[in-house]
């Protein structure tokens, strides 16, 4: 199903240990099995391509894609990094893909291992065949505190390995082939160790350090590939996205192995599009569903019962009063608006309530300062307006002039025009240096509109002076709070401009519900919205 919600792990006889009862006639004979090739891979176990793809709704698509990278038998292979958000299925893509193909793989994942020993020991220990139990007091076959010593062993263990899989393949014993890949999972929790900024860039280039056709390396990560730029150069990794679930997708993957499946989907038409608003995580959703199907059946005296439209109506009655506290209760999003904040929005909406005016919903439900505001508009613009139109929207004026230089525009023009909008629009936001935000910044900032008193002083702004002046200090403490809370994304260091990278994570509705309250023109700066 998914790496998180349902992981699939690869049954393998080098956890044969784990399996093992206290009996000593047991424990004797599991030790007494040494470990061979065949325990890198899946053994006797595999599964046709149709069962592949049956078994993970929704990715055709990146499977055939990986099949594709993976190429046929002793093909050799550039790097692969898949990434996307948790619980996408990223990691049983990957397992039953090499259950399928019956290859020989070294999988390792940064969360169990959490340190650049532990995974460095962990990748050895499978490729030495190496058990750790008790007759070797659970030690690792080599121990390896340094890159440069995983590097050495690495090599000598990954030559042992090709070299017995080629004399296999040549006596035509075995299909493993003479590939062995190495997958690293769960990338992104690398980033938090001591020493990331040396280890990360250590993985991508083992493709380059190795120099063996024979190696095979897989990264997976929840975070994207612009997360993990560095000055140093390396082969850069074939991406491939795994994007969420849609609704249609989740019933599939929720509905399979139900043993009332009628009964079932009565329950995920009542609850599956409610928490889809909230969250696509099938983790999430199989948690939260579980107690919800047993309050859900409660009325029902046999599960097994075909449901009719009154017993629908009935069950739902009897749920309905628990889904709202089930959302609060697994997904908590609480708002940070003040009393008083809270209490003006209230009667301004009692007010328009009573003039029969339909309020909409253009305010933002969370505390951020007048200066974060401008630099999230800033950064939005950044990333939707080519640099080349920076000179002619952000003059000394603030683009104000634009207007009185309007010509007509012929149809080729407009022509043109579209087409640059749309792929504009397929390309999605771009980055932008640092110098860039702070300069389309300072000139906002210097023509907007005196902020209101209350906005100034409740939310801690600074005075459009300030701005000006102390960029190093509180706009940048500014822009650091944006980047951590996720509003915009910091990459690594590009390699041809040595400067860090920024990307708006945000969405044009939200950007334009953070102009509103500032009553800042943001459709004036789009590049869509020039004529």
């Amino acid at each position: 199903m998914s790496e998180e919600g349902n992981p699939v792990t690869p049954k393998r006889t080098t956890r044969a240990s784990l399996s093992c009862t206290p009996n000593p006639e047991k424990v004797k004979s599991c030790k007494q099995q040494p470990l061979t090739l065949h325990d890198l891979a899946y053994g006797d176990e595999s599964i046709s391509l149709d069962d592949l793809i049956s078994s993970l709704p929704g990715r055709r698509a990146q499977i055939n894609e990986l099949l594709r990278l993976l190429g046929p038998l002793d093909s050799p292979m550039y790097p692969v990094f898949v990434y996307g958000g948790a619980s996408t299925g990223k990691t049983s893509s990957i397992l039953q893909i090499f259950k399928h193909l019956k290859r020989p793989f070294v999988y390792c994942s940064c969360i169990t291992c959490y340190s650049p020993r532990i995974l460095f020991e962990s990748v050895l220990n499978q490729l030495l065949l190496h058990r750790r139990n008790e007759s070797n007091r659970y030690s690792s076959t080599k121990r390896c505190e340094r890159p440069s010593d995983f590097v050495n062993h690495l090599q000598e263990a990954l030559r042992n390995v090709v070299d017995s899989l080629k004399v296999r393949s040549s006596s035509k014993k075995s299909v493993l082939g003479k590939m062995v890949y190495l997958v690293f999972d769960n990338l992104e929790l690398a980033r938090e160790w001591d020493k990331a900024s040396i280890i990360l860039p250590f993985l991508f280039k083992l493709y380059d350090i190795l120099k063996m056709p024979e190696v095979g390396l897989i990264f997976l990560s929840n975070a994207s590939p612009d997360t993990y730029y560095s000055d140093t150069g390396y082969v850069e990794p074939l991406p491939v996205y795994f994007p969420d679930y849609t609704e249609d997708e989740l019933r599939q993957i929720l509905m399979k192995n139900q043993e009332n499946p009628k009964l079932y989907s009565s329950f995920l038409e009542v609850v599956l599009r409610p928490f889809c608003r909230v969250t696509r995580r099938v983790d999430e959703l199989s948690n939260a569903f579980s107690s919800l199907y047993q309050i859900y059946v409660e009325p029902l005296d046999d599960l097994g019962i075909l449901p009719s439209e009154d017993m629908k109506r009935k069950l739902f009655s009897h749920l309905q009063p628990h889904i709202g506290p089930s959302l609060n209760d697994t997904f908590k999003v609480e708002s940070r608006l003040s009393s008083e904040a809270s209490a003006k929005t209230n009667k301004r909406k009692g007010i328009a309530k009573k003039i029969g005016v339909c309020e909409s919903s253009d305010e933002i439900d969370f505390h951020m300062s007048a200066c974060a505001k401008y630099l999230l508009i800033c950064a939005f613009l950044a990333s939707r307006n080519p640099a080349t139109l920076d000179a002619s929207l952000f003059d000394s004026t603030g683009g104000s002039n634009n207007r009185k230089r309007k010509r007509k525009s012929s149809e080729k023009s407009i022509e043109r025009k579209e087409t640059a909008e749309q792929e504009l629009l397929l390309k999605g936001p771009g980055t932008f240096p640092l110098e860039r935000l702070l300069a389309i910044f300072q000139c906002i900032v210097s023509v907007s509109e005196c902020l209101p008193d209350e906005e100034a002083q409740g939310d801690g702004g600074l005075e459009g002076e300030s701005w000006t002046n102390g960029l190093m200090s509180d706009v940048l403490l500014e822009l650091s709070s944006l980047c951590n809370a996720n509003f915009i994304s910091k990459g690594g260091s590009c390699p041809l401009e040595g400067a860090n990278r920024y990307r708006s994570m945000v969405s044009e509705a939200m950007a334009l519900k953070v102009a509103r309250s500032l009553k800042f023109p943001l459709a004036k700066y789009l590049y869509r919205g020039l004529t």
